[in-house]
């Protein structure tokens, strides 16, 4: 178990295919992830969730789906498991299992400590997703609509950072400093994603969230 920390992970492949056919209960799909520049597999809705709130959270170098598989011996015999995600980030590698807590059984316990156990000797972080509060997923849903490069002709980002810089404003308050309130709208988005200003995300997102500049994120020069 300790060499899996030894292990060139950039080159692996997911153990399992992914597949698509009519009629079955689970939604897979591809997910395009800025933070890699490609689309990425994953089974389920929960699982397209973790990898959007992964890309925007910030620091995600890679994202690989069904990383390996676990054989292990337990008191009912023979077990084998695959986790869900080994999620690569500046701070470290992050193995995670997604479930939702209302389906998580037994066996599922038993399968989760196990991957513990495999990112405990391998150096890496561990956890299991089992949901998301509503608004998050409003908020990171928002968000990802702009995320995307954005050409900025009017030069509202300009604008909406020089406006921020002396302290938080409301979104609505941010967005009517700027020349075209309509269009600074989806580049105050643009700029939540991609960590320039922050928001706070304790209650839904709306005209009056608190929006402030991002720390590092200063006029120098008399530009950004």
């Amino acid at each position: 178990m300790r060499n899996l920390g030894e292990i060139d992970l950039a080159r692996s492949r997911p153990v399992r295919r992914f597949t698509w056919r009519t009629g079955q209960w689970h939604r897979p799909g591809l997910e395009y992830l800025v933070s890699t520049g490609r689309h990425h597999g994953f089974e389920s809705f929960e699982e397209e969730l973790l990898l959007l709130v992964a890309d925007f959270a910030a620091g995600l170098v890679e994202a690989l789906a069904q990383p390996f598989r676990l054989r292990f011996l337990t008191p009912g015999g023979p077990v084998e498991h695959t986790p869900d995600f080994l999620l690569l980030t500046r701070s470290g590698p992050q193995l995670v299992d997604v479930r939702p807590a209302g389906r998580i059984r037994p066996r599922d316990e038993v399968n989760f400590a196990a991957s513990a156990e495999a990112a405990l000797a391998a150096g890496w972080d561990y956890s299991v997703v089992t949901g998301w509060r509503d608004h998050v997923v409003s908020i990171v849903d928002s968000l990802s609509a702009a995320r995307r490069e954005m050409t900025d002709p009017l030069h509202l980002q300009e604008q909406l950072l020089r406006a921020v810089e002396p302290g938080m404003l409301s979104f609505g308050e941010l967005t009517d400093r700027s020349s075209y309130p309509v269009l600074a709208r989806a580049h105050v988005l643009h700029l939540l994603w991609h960590r320039r200003l922050g928001v706070e995300m304790s209650a839904p997102l709306g005209n009056g969230s608190m929006v402030r500049l991002a720390p590092g994120e200063r006029l120098h020069g008399g530009e950004w």
